[in-house]
């Protein structure tokens, strides 16, 4: 097993365009000022500072499997986890949880270079998009339509309705693909024409399959109970309550004024790595916060399949600053054993540990085994 350390997703499986015949070509005008502006050489600094190598796993990892992503809402707020620098892996997951915490910068880390591609992605959609409609439009190429300033603070499940009324042409696809490309080119990153054709592929897999969009594997059949896109958009906290950062114009405008500061950092690294956990760690100290936040989903798991995970938890116990607020959120996926915090129709479990918890337990001898990590120190989502 070749370092799955960032891996949280499986790969979409992408389907053929369908054109539905001859249409007007949607135009998506220019950002509005409160969007984000050419990045200064500082953004593409700190990605090549902090990233390592990139590593190999067999995903593109476009969307979360993980429909109880918004269980832990609740504990975030009785704990209050507020503020502060968020750690994540994966794709557009991590935004929910950092529109709820609102941190002051984000680090967004995976093993794959592939994520740091796809996060791009996400930036340039931020920095075009005026509300969630738009963003949601230039993401799957849809039909932007004329009053689109009059749908800001439209419930989403207007927004749904909206897309999945949209055929998936491709003359808005390529309007909304070369906005991109140009976005993306002011961004800093150096970039070869083979990571533009990456973030084309991942762009095109949202517009192919739409709303409908759904985690699957390579070389392994699909899974039902993985949640699409719409589910996710559509998911509750414990209390009921919509919490995904599209879910309204609030916690969207939390995302885009930290993309357009340039607070949102992908990095390319391996948690169990020799360099890029242990220097986001050491920026976050530089620059006098503390973690709020650090979403490993089941990264885990698969870090003690590797025999890697002592050296990941030092990591984290040496470099990471924390308080008594600061919190790891990681994912418990049923191998046989049901999780006490399980909820009847979700396969998977979101868990809160304390991460003063986790260093002192680190510091006193370890984890003795995956299940012990998923049952000693977890806080009540409740």
């Amino acid at each position: 097993m070749r370092r799955r350390a960032a891996l949280l997703l499986v790969p979409l499986t992408l389907a053929a365009f369908a054109h539905n015949g001859p249409t007007q070509v949607a135009t998506f005008p220019a950002p509005v000022p409160a969007a984000i502006a050419p990045t200064d050489s500082s953004f593409a600094r700190l990605i090549a500072s902090l990233s390592e190598p990139g590593g190999f796993f067999d995903s593109d990892n476009l969307i979360s499997n993980e429909a109880s992503y918004l269980h832990v809402m609740g504990a975030l707020r009785r704990l209050g986890v507020r503020g502060g620098a968020y750690v994540g892996v994966g794709p557009d997951q991590s935004f929910s949880y950092i529109a709820e915490i609102q941190p002051e910068i984000a680090f967004l880390i995976d093993i794959r270079r592939d994520n740091l591609l796809h996060h791009l992605l996400y930036k340039a959609l931020f920095a075009n998009a005026r509300n969630r409609l738009e963003y949601l439009c230039l993401l799957f190429g849809r039909e932007l339509p004329d009053d689109v300033a009059r749908w800001t603070q439209r419930e989403v499940t207007d927004l749904i309705d909206y897309i999945d009324a949209r055929p998936a042409d491709p003359a808005h696809f390529e309007s909304a693909a070369r906005r991109v490309r140009t976005t993306v080119e002011s961004f800093g990153v150096p970039l070869t024409e083979s990571d533009f054709a990456t973030i084309r592929r991942f762009h095109s897999a949202f517009h192919a399959a739409g709303l409908d969009l759904r985690f699957t594997s390579r070389g392994r059949a699909a899974r039902s109970y993985y949640p699409t896109y719409r589910m996710l958009l559509l998911e509750t906290d414990l209390d009921g309550e919509r919490a995904n950062y599209l879910a309204d114009e609030d916690r969207f405008r939390t995302v885009q004024r930290l993309q357009s500061r340039n607070r949102i950092i992908p990095v390319v690294g391996d948690l169990a790595g020799s360099h890029a956990l242990a220097a986001i760690g050491q920026e976050i100290e530089r620059r006098g916060l503390r973690v709020s936040a650090f979403y490993t989903s089941n990264v885990e798991y698969y870090l003690m399949l590797d025999h890697t995970f002592d050296r990941y938890a030092r990591t984290v116990a040496e470099t990471m600053p924390v308080d008594a607020r600061s919190i790891i959120i990681r994912s418990y996926f049923s191998r046989g054993w049901p999780h006490p915090q399980n909820l009847p129709g979700y396969y998977a479990t979101q868990l809160v540990e304390p991460l003063t918890s986790f260093v002192r337990t680190q510091r006193s001898g370890g984890y003795r085994s995956y299940a012990d990590l998923v049952s000693v120190n977890i806080v009540s989502n409740r």
